[in-house]
């Protein structure tokens, strides 16, 4: 329906809207100028002052002065006389005067606890470091686990030192985890040069990696038949650099285990992934969660169906955030492994 009407607009094109407007009357602009005050009584593009019709026929009486407006308009206010108050003000006041409430301050009262005489005897009699043991296993060593009982007390009689057994746990230092230390550009000639010695390649937490490098090690799986496992987790890769993995699974046959967490992935090269995972019978764990943003209930829809389909996935690293693809990936997830254990069983039998 729309192309009609478009090409009954085309002969409007053309039209000199200056030469109309030259031939119409001063009473048909009077009329047109209505009609469009009318149209849009309220064009936020014009300034206020221009925005309403004018529709006053007086001449102006001089310039705008507004100092001389000002003045006239406080005169007006002086010489106008305020209207009286039906009940006059006399000052007089009325009702109770308000006197806030006083707070009862509370006062706190030890109380005195009375135990058995053979305890109150047992307690007298105890040495420090029966005390100590006795506070540890009534749980309240933290009141006592400070470091000077850590140097040793003296006992009642100030003769003794008694150490004392209820100590706390030295809070052990945890240091950061080491740089990671592949070589980068020696373990890309490696792959390239498809070494029967490199079966895994770990580039995780190498954040520094260009983005043409990371594809570059794509295009050199593709041909590589021995490396097995292939991590970049925290490496800062992008949508090209796992559209450029996905085509990589779709040839490779080699590769058993991918993992691309903690990236700046999203949903455009995971759903990249996942349609290479439909082709692709080798690659049995694929890991691909945290990531930058969330990948949306559509992904995880495609994510379940490509599992559900593929039989080699045996373990699949994402927390989905929708029960109903969880689910089924979990079901798909648990069939798979019992091919596989069943295929084992069946071949340790004969």
């Amino acid at each position: 329906m729309a192309v009609p009407f478009r090409k009954e607009l085309e002969k409007y094109k053309n039209i000199n809207e200056d030469e109309i407007l030259s031939k119409l009357s001063e009473d048909e602009l009077k009329q047109l100028e209505s009609v469009l005050d009318d149209l849009d009584p309220e064009n936020a593009l014009l300034p206020a002052g221009f925005r309403q019709k004018d529709q006053t026929n007086k001449s102006a009486t001089g310039p705008f002065d507004r100092e001389r407006l000002l003045s006239y308009l406080e005169k007006e206010a002086l010489e106008h006389k305020d209207r009286e108050d039906f009940v006059p003000f006399t000052g007089e006041k009325k009702g109770k005067v308000f006197v806030p409430k006083e707070k009862p301050t509370e006062t706190r009262r030890e109380e005195k606890v009375t135990l058995d005489p053979e305890l109150e005897e047992a307690l007298a009699s105890a040495s420090d470091t029966e005390l100590y043991d006795l506070a540890a296993v009534l749980g309240v060593h933290n009141l006592v686990n400070n470091p000077k009982f850590d140097e040793g007390t003296t006992s009642k009689d100030g003769k003794e030192i008694v150490k004392n057994v209820v100590k706390g746990e030295k809070v052990k230092p945890v240091f950061e985890e080491p740089p990671n230390p592949t070589n980068v550009e020696a373990t890309l000639q490696r792959i390239k040069a498809n070494d029967p010695t490199l079966l895994e390649v770990n580039l995780n937490n190498i954040k520094n990696i260009p983005i043409p490098t990371l594809k570059e090690f794509a295009k050199a799986l593709e041909t590589n038949t021995y490396v097995k496992k292939f991590c970049l987790a925290a490496t800062r890769s992008n949508d090209p650099v796992a559209i450029a993995f996905a085509d990589t699974l779709k040839v490779n046959k080699t590769l058993k285990s991918l993992n691309i967490e903690s990236n700046f992935i999203t949903g455009i090269g995971i759903l990249a992934l996942v349609d290479a995972l439909k082709v692709n019978d080798t690659l049995t764990e694929i890991k691909i969660d945290n990531q930058r943003q969330q990948l949306g209930t559509a992904v995880e829809m495609e994510i379940a169906q490509m599992v559900e389909e593929n039989s080699q996935i045996l373990k699949f690293g994402y927390q989905f955030t929708k029960q109903g693809p969880r689910t089924r990936v979990a079901a798909a997830i648990t069939k798979n492994n019992d091919l596989v254990r069943k295929k084992r069983v069946e071949g340790e039998r004969h």
